[in-house]
């Protein structure tokens, strides 16, 4: 077996080529330092995370799922290293992140974006929304006019179904939902490779929620993006995710194909998420 020029393949004796994943996790562990105790302190290390592996391919849809506190947020703030790492190791396109230095992994942060679940806490109010959706090509010094950057902003909300004339107001002056759609336009910004969408959804309408879903599949199918989708509604995963990981107290209790997990899920933990949930309604995409 070979790696391609590019290593994101490999290549055996017989001709046959497989593809290697765009994301590896192996054996990941974050623990968090914890003080218990009244007059006399101790110093205890709680696992968040305890040994969770994974691999997402290239253009696909990983869902991780799980309670509150569960730890699925967690790995997502590691992959991005704001969350300290314990033990193993993160690898993106073949190379591995851990051990790299801060400037290191900058350019990684222009290839790896995220969306969060507060829109409104994740904008700063006092800017237009041209100079939140633009921010990442100032921050990642993007050689451009200031002209050029309001073309691309304004594309960029059209993309997401916004009017240009959208980049001269503030956060406050849009819906719960149209922020997310900025969200997405300013993730977009730097033409990642990868989004992490952590909880995108879970703090907007069910009608709503629908309507992003449909927007992130449809700004997949055109731009390629692989994501990462943390949820806690295994209904969403559902209509979203190509896999899905279950996450229960910091580890992996199951983990496959969605359809496989909604048509016979294996542990116990799998069915009470099922039965816990609504089904979310289907909005036709547009095409």
């Amino acid at each position: 077996m070979k790696l391609s020029g590019d290593g994101r393949a490999m290549v055996s004796t017989a001709g046959e080529v497989k593809e290697e994943p765009l994301l590896e996790v192996r054996d990941l562990s974050v623990t968090f330092k914890a003080e218990r105790g009244g007059f006399i302190k101790r110093v205890e290390y709680v696992y968040a995370v305890k040994r969770v592996s994974f691999q997402i391919r290239k253009g696909t849809t990983m869902g991780l799922v799980g309670e509150s506190g569960s730890g699925k947020s967690t790995i997502g703030k590691a992959i991005l290293r704001l969350a300290p790492l314990g033990e193993g190791t993160i690898h993106y396109g073949g190379q591995e992140l851990t051990g790299l230095a801060d400037n290191e992994f900058m350019p990684f942060r222009k290839r790896i974006q995220t969306i969060f679940q507060d829109p409104y806490a994740s904008m700063n109010p006092r800017l237009t929304i041209a100079s939140i959706v633009a921010e990442p090509l100032i921050v990642h010094a993007q050689a451009m006019t200031r002209k050029q950057r309001e073309e691309l902003v304004a594309d960029l909300l059209e993309k997401v179904g916004l009017p240009a004339d959208s980049m001269n107001r503030y956060p406050h002056q849009f819906s719960g939902g149209q922020r997310q759609r900025i969200c997405i336009a300013r993730a977009l910004s730097s033409s990642p490779e990868f989004i992490i969408c952590d909880e995108c959804v879970s703090a907007l309408d069910v009608s709503v929620q629908a309507q992003i879903v449909n927007l992130l599949q449809d700004i997949q199918d055109e731009l390629g993006i692989t994501y990462l989708f943390i949820a806690h509604d295994l209904a969403v995963v559902e209509h979203m995710c190509d896999e899905a990981l279950v996450m229960e107290l910091g580890e992996i209790v199951e983990q496959g194909p969605t359809d496989s997990l909604y048509r016979s899920p294996q542990h116990s933990y799998t069915h009470r998420l099922l039965s816990a949930v609504p089904r979310m309604p289907t909005i036709a995409r547009a095409h």
